[in-house]
């Protein structure tokens, strides 16, 4: 504590770093334990398992999960006491709350409640990323760590150190997470402390491969530059994904709406958006998880174009109902895998239009990107973490101005990005429809 301010700025942020990759690894495997004691899921592999599942258990699996967590939210709830007069606000588990207009203290015991039912949401197959418990797992820690530092740490720029931290190890993508930061949540953090910031999610992604973590999430073989032909295609199908983007947006906050409006108690609301999911996966079992395996396929090999547009919508549907019915969870993942199938098809449509002999891989890349972007509004982070994520480096400056058009297209016709989805504003609209219903 004696260092110079931004000298100890980068100590704590490099024991952040570590911490948060830590904290990934341990979720990560305590997830993939629980995955295969209760569906016999391996390696986090659940669309597999619910392949070899009964048709009845792969209906019933995420309603009971979503029951489970629901309980365990409702029953904390009903027995927590009120905080005291004068005492330090703390976020509950919102960590981007904590940032950018709160003091960066989180209350551990409300966090960790929504990482519990994060994870038996996930393990049961409810269409939602693992990786939102995993960030907020390692903000939560660096919360806790900047306030035994005491005054010697800025904690909000620790939190943020955290929040960059766990995002770069949940996927591999150490410049995503730290531009994670810079354009979600720099309106409270001045560009000046972004070092810290950076040192704690390389740290971070470099702790998670001494690990035995792969450097690159989704390998992929190097794709063919395209043409002057192509490139002018991509950014006008970056123009589609904003929109659709857009759109996603939309669904979700209405699917939120309809649960509002239901006015369920918390488990039986959870237990309803698992059914859903548990229903559709009877058509496609793809539907189960974040789309991991699927994002997979679409970028090595693609299936048939009826068989991603069915995959696609009956996803879209049980991320609308478990998002709206309130489950912990991320859309980061369910993201990606809709950018990735919508950019399958582009290039399929292409191909049979006679267009242009489309690559499908390219394509999907594409539109992970530009999707990602439309539903965040955050294109360079969008663009880095899609090329850390393939290693797609030479793809990079197609990336990035696809990545802009998307983030304007969407901002045209959803102002609210997919953080403010849950955040003061979105809290503030879910009472006012309470209220109307009552």
């Amino acid at each position: 504590m004696r260092l110079d301010t931004p000298w100890r700025h980068l100590v704590v942020a490099t024991a952040v770093g570590a911490l948060g990759a830590l904290a990934v690894a341990a979720f990560r495997q305590a997830l993939f334990t629980l995955e295969t004691l209760l569906v016999g899921a391996s390696g986090g592999h659940l669309v597999s398992a619910a392949q070899k599942l009964p048709a009845d258990m792969r209906m019933l699996a995420p309603a009971l999960g979503g029951l489970a967590a629901g309980l365990l939210l409702w029953f904390a709830e009903r027995g927590r006491t009120a905080p005291a007069a004068g005492a330090p606000l703390r976020h509950g588990g919102d960590y981007i709350e904590a940032v950018a207009i709160g003091n960066g203290r989180l209350d551990i015991r409300g966090g960790l409640l929504k990482v519990a039912a994060s994870m038996l949401v996930v393990s049961t197959g409810g269409a939602v990323g693992r990786e939102g418990a995993m960030v907020l797992l390692a903000a939560m820690l660096a919360s806790l760590l900047g306030r035994i530092i005491g005054r010697g740490a800025d904690l909000r720029l620790v939190v943020s150190c955290g929040a960059a931290a766990g995002l770069a190890a949940a996927y591999h993508a150490p410049l995503a997470g730290a531009l994670f930061v810079a354009e979600i949540l720099l309106g409270s953090l001045a560009l000046a402390q972004l070092g810290p910031v950076v040192v704690a999610a390389v740290m971070a992604f470099g702790v998670s491969v001494t690990l035995g973590e792969r450097s690159v999430l989704f390998p992929l073989a190097t794709v063919a530059l395209p043409g002057l032909g192509q490139v002018g295609l991509m950014l006008m199908f970056s123009i589609l994904g904003g929109v659709l983007g857009a759109c996603l947006l939309r669904w979700l906050r209405a699917a939120r709406t309809l649960f509002v409006r239901s006015r369920l108690p918390l488990p039986a609301a959870f237990a309803l958006g698992g059914l859903a999911v548990g229903v559709l996966s009877l058509w496609r079992p793809e539907v189960w998880g974040n789309g991991y395996s699927s994002i997979h396929q679409q970028l090595t090999t693609p299936a048939a174009w009826s068989v991603v547009a069915l995959v696609l919508a009956l996803k879209l549907l049980a991320i609308g109902a478990t998002t709206g019915s309130g489950a912990p969870g991320g859309v980061f993942t369910p993201t990606l895998f809709a950018g990735a199938a919508v950019g399958a098809l582009a290039a399929s449509a292409l191909a049979a239009a006679g267009v242009t002999a489309a690559s499908g891989p390219l394509y999907a890349v594409v539109g992970m990107a530009a999707l990602l972007a439309a539903t965040t509004h955050a294109p360079v982070m969008s663009a880095l973490m899609v090329f850390e994520m393939t290693g797609q480096y030479a793809l990079l400056p197609l990336l990035l101005p696809a990545c802009v058009i998307a983030a304007l297209v969407s901002r045209r016709f959803a102002a609210m990005s997919v953080y403010g989805l849950g955040g003061p504003a979105d809290k503030a609209h879910d009472q006012r429809v309470t209220t109307r219903t009552a």
